[in-house]
């Protein structure tokens, strides 16, 4: 994805906003418009700054047949230029009222930022909404972003982490978009019009696909008119959502060749979606399998004991249309085989054994502990507003969510890592010259 984010914000602010405001409770009201556009609002009126983050659900997935990259490249356009202001007029307006934008793409939404000051808050929205509402896509601006667009791509065809991934996307989910790069192909991109952009604006920005978190100096009652003005002129419906994404991929191991002496890997299987009753189970089993840093087996396995390698993860990803169980590994060449068959083994004895009671209250405690650290500043409260209302969370999700971790037991673990723990179904993505590896089941 390609990401737009010019910021200009005093520095006092930026400062105030640093600091943990995860210590008061947190009070989530609903906000409906009149015209009945929804947002999660959290006031805080000690700092006179206000936070807005909207996502349109469907991103990068609603791109139209053969248009692929059209979505990412009219998000990077979004700022450059709207109504009767051209990009450096849009710049200069922006800095003037020491406003901040951010526009970003990705497979299941487009996500919108904004940071602005109480005493500019009506100008900033109305710029904002131009933005949104009426961006100029002028042929000077598409060349000079298509151009940044298209660097990316040559950049990323020669990095083997993208490869990597690029390539277990496409092996898991074929012709579906996320199947592809969200930036499009060069062809892709070079081939893309106004009109492409323009299409693909009305598929993504619209009303019926809309989720707002604001956080900051603002009241309820301020809040569902300004909503109304900054979104109202959008049009009501966007384009259909993509089917679910059906998991292709079979065991075994890819290896696509590339000259260097250190082998990347991108290894996994099909995943849980974030609605599934062990969901949180396997959140916390996955701490520590793989995703607590130096504290899990997998670090301890693959690195600490053998020196295979100087960092290894593994992640849930439960997008939108289709749920993934990945992990990520470099090793040098020589050691990536015997890499592969650590992870094997690992994989197969936490789903045969579980977990030791001591490594569950290891994970318990310390996602409990980092879970308030996340709500330390306006800007990042806003975005888990937005973010919790697209993943279909209540408002009550942050009271719970520490109680959901620490419910979680030896058994529980057990059972989750039976279901989803499959070593027979991993597959290894190894991007490099690996010794005795070679593609095939």
């Amino acid at each position: 994805m390609i990401r737009f984010a010019p910021v200009r914000l005093l520095l006092t602010l930026w400062l105030a906003l640093s600091l943990p405001a995860a210590a008061a409770a947190i009070e989530i009201q609903e906000v409906t418009s009149p015209g009945g556009i929804k947002a999660w609002l959290v006031e805080e009126h000690s700092i006179p700054f206000v936070a807005m983050d909207i996502q349109f659900q469907g991103g990068t997935s609603l791109d139209a047949e053969g248009k692929r990259g059209a979505v990412n490249l009219m998000t990077g356009l979004l700022e450059e230029g709207a109504g009767e202001m051209d990009a450096r007029a849009f710049a200069e307006a922006r800095e003037t009222l020491a406003a901040s934008y951010s526009f970003d793409s990705g497979d299941d939404s487009l996500s919108v930022s904004a940071r602005f000051l109480t005493e500019n808050r009506d100008e900033a929205v109305e710029l904002l909404r131009q933005a949104l509402v009426d961006p100029r896509f002028d042929a000077d601006a598409i060349e000079r972003v298509r151009a940044q667009v298209l660097s990316i791509i040559a950049s990323d065809a020669k990095d083997p982490n993208d490869i990597a991934s690029r390539t277990f996307d496409a092996l898991a989910f074929g012709e579906h978009p996320y199947g592809s790069s969200s930036n499009g192909t060069a062809d892709s991109v070079a081939a893309l019009t106004r009109e492409d952009l323009v299409a693909a604006h009305e598929a993504v920005m619209a009303r019926d696909r809309i989720f707002i978190g604001v956080a900051g100096d603002i009241t309820a009652e301020e809040l569902g008119p300004l909503l109304d003005r900054l979104l109202g002129d959008l049009p009501a419906k966007g384009a259909p959502m993509p089917p679910r994404a059906d998991y292709l991929l079979k065991p075994g191991v890819t290896v696509v060749s590339y000259d260097t002496p250190q082998s990347v890997a991108i290894f996994g299987h099909e995943g849980l979606d974030r609605h599934d009753p062990d969901f949180f189970a396997a959140y916390v089993m996955n701490h520590i399998l793989g995703g607590g840093g130096f504290e899990s087996r997998l670090m301890t396995e693959v690195r600490e004991k053998r020196g295979l390698t100087y960092g290894i993860g593994s992640y849930l990803v439960p997008k939108d249309l289709g749920a993934l169980y990945i992990g990520q590994v470099a090793s040098s060449n020589a050691r990536m085989a015997e890499a592969v068959e650590v992870i094997r083994q690992q994989w197969g004895a936490l789903a045969a054994d579980g977990v030791s009671a001591e490594e569950l209250e290891e994970a318990q405690t310390y996602l409990t502990g980092a879970y308030p650290l996340r709500f330390d500043g306006n800007g990042r409260i806003a975005g888990i507003l937005s973010g919790m209302q697209m993943t279909g969370l209540p408002a009550s999700y942050i009271d719970t969510r520490n109680d959901e971790i620490n419910a979680v037991t030896l058994a529980d673990v057990k059972r989750v890592a039976q279901r989803l723990l499959r070593p027979e179904e991993l597959h290894f993505v190894v991007v490099g010259k690996p010794d005795g590896l070679e593609s095939g089941g």
